[in-house]
């Protein structure tokens, strides 16, 4: 048996919790014994994991650097002696290193995104602890890259996200547009994520401006919450477009709203690789997003989805536009990357790319 423990910052909703909640919950329970260990506080995936018989642990960070946290979080991989830490995002890839016994344990560090937001003294710490990393895993070739040029000359593999088989929405398109109060011909534009600045949903707002003087009948859904909706609503109102635009903060069934719309749009500056991306595509929806490399490794412009510059909001509009008037093309793009997520991108494929891993390294 190979005991795994998990660590990352927090259980709430965003994009590595999700992926680390299914790898934990897929792993062969005849060979893994599994753990995770959230290093600030637990979130909504915290009731997933328990529902999946995988025990979860609280240590309790408070600040930047909480020695008594290292000291908690020491003890607790002292007496569970795993073989493998597998730790998400920076904090938990620094304090997991620096408290593991690495002569005892193997450590598997996550980067799922091409972090640029770091600071100098974040990258010095990547650099200095890669002597305690057996592999550091990269979402994409672009992750990838990006710590190779900072200098991380930890062992790296890259292994794409997962994404799971959209169900079968439990309301109809007409359903939504009544809930949404929206006209029965409305078109409907749609984002799916966390309101930060790395989304760039101002560009998105700006872009949804723009595409209404074009189709009064397109509306811009946003899908998400986070710490930028308050301005962003002031934003919306700024430039005019209040009215063609619906909040509908998070939602549990947003791959049933996904299923619903026409067209997906995500104007990040910087990904590791996008799950709402994947989760569009796996929908069958046609897609316009940032000309940005994990983005590139996803979407073939003009063959299933389309790339633009970020902050282009005249082009998102235009290629919007474009499928609105011709839903044949609309249709054999999202078909292509239904196709291409289905091939390449499955939970089971992400899970067994692990499983690969741990084996190797348990046999180290």
């Amino acid at each position: 048996m190979i005991n795994v423990s998990f660590l990352i910052p927090t259980l709430d909703r965003s994009g590595a919790e999700k992926q680390l909640v299914l790898l934990a919950r897929g792993l062969p329970r005849d060979e893994f014994a599994v753990e995770v260990i959230a290093l600030d506080r637990g979130g909504p995936y915290g009731e997933a994991l328990n529902d999946a018989g995988v025990p979860v642990t609280v240590i309790g960070k408070r600040g930047r650097f909480d020695p008594g946290a290292w000291r908690r979080l020491k003890s607790h991989l002292r007496q569970r002696e795993p073989d493998i830490l597998h730790t998400y995002l920076f904090a938990a890839n620094a304090y997991g290193r620096m408290a593991v016994d690495h002569a005892r344990t193997r450590v598997v560090i996550s980067e799922r995104c091409v972090d640029s937001w770091k600071a100098s003294w974040q990258f010095a710490v990547d650099r200095m602890l890669a002597s305690r990393t057996d592999r550091l895993v990269a979402n994409s070739q672009g992750v990838a890259e990006f710590y190779k040029q900072r200098g991380v000359t930890a062992p790296i593999v890259v292994i794409p996200n997962g994404i799971e088989p959209p169900p079968e929405p439990a309301f109809t398109r007409q359903q939504l547009l009544t809930e949404l109060r929206l006209p029965d011909d409305a078109l409907l534009v749609c984002f799916v994520g966390r309101l930060a600045q790395q989304k760039r949903v101002d560009d998105l707002l700006w872009a949804a401006q723009i595409l209404r003087q074009a189709e009064p009948r397109a509306y811009f859904l946003v899908v998400g919450d986070g710490p930028e909706r308050t301005r962003l609503q002031q934003r919306a109102r700024d430039v005019e477009v209040s009215e063609h635009v619906r909040w509908l903060g998070h939602r549990e069934d947003a791959a049933a709203v996904l299923a619903r719309c026409d067209v997906f749009w995500l104007g990040s500056s910087f990904e590791g690789m996008s799950n709402s991306l994947l989760e569009a595509m796996a929908c069958g929806r046609p897609v316009v997003v940032t000309d940005i490399p994990p983005n590139r490794e996803l979407v073939r412009h003009g063959e299933d989805g389309y790339l633009v510059n970020i902050g282009d909001g005249a082009a998102f509009a235009q290629y919007t536009v474009k499928l609105f008037n011709d839903p044949d093309a609309a249709r054999r793009l999202g078909e292509a990357a239904h196709a291409k997520v289905r091939r390449d991108f499955s939970v089971e494929t992400m899970i067994e790319r692990h499983v690969e891993l741990y084996r190797e390294l348990a046999a180290e």
